[in-house]
């Protein structure tokens, strides 16, 4: 399936629930090529009260979290077997670097790009953005496992 997911159909691929349903929605979806998702930013987040009470920030850790989402969904897009009953694991992020910060009220764009798929680790170049500027960049690999 090309295009775009709702919430819905992004939690029939996605095992993930609130709080740690950091995807939204996507907004294009090019299998074995890009995908593009929205995280909406709200203050209301758990994370919030804490991470920092006199400065709100989104967590880094979860900016990648985010982008690692968006890259099971682009796998789950590109390989059918990836589909339902699979789980999709986080298996390495390098060249990790955040640019600017994230808060609430921002919407974060995430995009993620398919490089390769060896040996069941599939490789993604990814990006997450506010408003076309660059909050974060990694390069992400995950592994799927049937359950």
């Amino acid at each position: 399936m090309a295009g775009q997911l709702d919430i819905l159909e992004i939690q029939e691929f996605l095992p993930h629930r609130y709080p740690f349903l950091l995807v939204d929605k996507v907004v294009e979806c090019e299998p074995g090529v890009r995908l593009l998702a929205v995280k909406n930013v709200t203050y209301n987040e758990p994370f919030f009260q804490g991470h920092f009470p006199h400065v709100p920030i989104f967590p880094g850790v979860l900016i990648m979290e985010a982008l690692a989402q968006a890259t099971g969904l682009l796998a789950s897009q590109t390989d059918e077997s990836l589909g339902k009953g699979m789980t999709y694991y986080l298996a390495g992020i390098d060249k990790a670097r955040f640019k600017r910060p994230v808060g609430p009220g921002d919407q974060l764009m995430l995009e993620v790009i398919y490089v390769r798929n060896k040996r069941n680790i599939w490789t993604f170049d990814c990006r997450a953005e506010v408003e076309g500027e660059l909050a974060a960049s990694a390069q992400i690999m995950c592994a799927a496992a049937v359950e």
